[in-house]
């Protein structure tokens, strides 16, 4: 029988990526790729036990809930934000693998939010 996944397990993958660090976000335990939201248990009430959310794009997340919807979902508080839900204990830790690492590489491709260049002041 498969090994249970829990935060833990999803911790010790994050980790061993790039540039990872845990941290909070929400009141929660999470995971982030040089201070930006990576994956962290899913926090609202819409949310099933045992699920974490993970910043993914928009159409990786269609892929995922095409293939798979057993195992990935998505609700009305989460249908916004470039982010997948996921079942825990239904995910392979192989695919878990996979999927920590799409949304490192989502997330270090993403231009940050308001970082934009100030204008020099001319006097």
């Amino acid at each position: 029988m498969p090994a249970k996944i829990t935060f833990d397990t999803v911790q010790e993958i994050g980790l061993a990526l790039p540039d990872v660090e845990v941290s909070t976000a929400y009141g929660a335990t999470c995971l982030k790729l040089r201070g930006h939201l990576l994956a962290c248990p899913a926090l609202n009430k819409s949310a099933e036990p045992n699920t974490l959310v993970v910043k993914v794009s928009f159409d990786q997340r269609d892929a995922l809930l095409t293939e798979a919807p057993d195992i990935f979902y998505v609700t009305d508080h989460y249908v916004n934000y470039p982010s997948v839900l996921v079942r825990l204990p239904r995910i392979r830790l192989d695919v878990l693998r996979d999927l920590l690492r799409t949304s490192w590489q989502f997330v270090n491709t993403q231009k940050p939010a308001g970082k934009r260049k100030k204008r020099a002041i001319r006097r």
